[in-house]
């Protein structure tokens, strides 16, 4: 038994690599090159988000998107938060994705009618469509970090997807609960 426990200490000690090999590897540029893309979309988030509230036409989803600034500011700290464990600096790099989805969400603003439960249900589908790409990415940033070791990275990464989660669950639910009944009577 006693052999067996070293053996796979040995192994373990073989599979990690050092700070410093782990920081040159490729793929943990890529990772961190991933990280600058998604502070570069949470900042055009932040951005938008005024927009997308004052562009909407129930209180609830103006609500929803005032919170949702509150929440992306608190993202973009977490962030910074994940650069610095990382001895990183925190810089974007442009993301072609967000800029895509929300510059699709400006044109829903230009298609439908001001004050209009369309322009609501349009606007929730916007937002989704961005809380699926952070999503996707959070997701999948956390499980890259956690097979890199870095525990606080993954524990920051985890606590913004579960936050981004509730985000794209809220939404459901306010276009589930009016927006989208109303926007069909329209």
């Amino acid at each position: 038994m006693e052999r067996l426990l070293q053996s796979n200490a040995y192994i373990k000690k073989q599979n990690i690599m050092s700070s410093e090999e782990m920081k040159n590897s490729d793929f943990h540029k890529f990772f961190v090159d991933e990280l600058k893309d998604l502070y570069w979309a949470e900042n055009a988030v932040l951005k938008e988000l005024p927009k997308m509230q004052a562009a909407a036409t129930s209180t609830d989803l103006k609500e929803g998107f005032a919170k949702h600034e509150s929440e992306t500011k608190l993202h973009i700290a977490r962030l910074e938060q994940v650069f610095e464990s990382l001895g990183e600096k925190a810089e974007g790099i442009k993301c072609d994705a967000m800029e895509g989805i929300l510059k699709e969400g400006k044109s829903i603003i230009e298609d439908t009618s001001k004050d209009s439960m369309t322009r609501d249900a349009g606007l929730i589908l916007a937002a989704q469509k961005v809380e699926h790409y952070e999503i996707a990415t959070y997701g999948t940033l956390k499980v890259f970090a956690k097979h890199m070791g870095h525990e606080e990275a993954e524990k920051l990464l985890g606590e913004t997807l579960d936050n981004e989660k509730a985000t794209n669950a809220s939404l459901t639910g306010l276009a589930e609960k009016f927006i989208n009944e109303q926007a069909v009577a329209e």
